[in-house]
């Protein structure tokens, strides 16, 4: 796929984007290159790969879930001002 300079410059616009009228004719090349390598890439086949959720086969270590503070709810529901059946209440926002 070719792209001429003219178009270069209306995607320029578009992208609000100021491409000097003497570098038009090369990024028209550039793009024209990078688009075919894309086609070329759209006609492999592909139906025998299987998708990837990442490329890289990795696990995370993890840290060990252990409990590291105290439960503090009774101090706080006391420190709220209106609580009930373990719930903070607060004014109605939406009538």
């Amino acid at each position: 796929m070719s792209i001429s300079s003219d178009e270069v410059r209306k995607v320029a616009h578009l992208a609000r984007l100021e491409v000097p009228p003497t570098q038009l004719g090369a990024h028209a090349a550039q793009l024209s290159t990078i688009l075919e390598l894309v086609e070329q890439l759209a006609g492999a086949d592909t139906r025998q790969v299987q998708p990837l959720a990442h490329p890289i086969e990795a696990s995370q270590r993890l840290r060990t879930d252990e409990v590291t503070e105290t439960d503090q709810r009774r101090r706080f529901q006391t420190l709220a001002p209106q609580a009930q059946d373990g719930l903070y209440l607060v004014p109605r926002v939406i009538e």
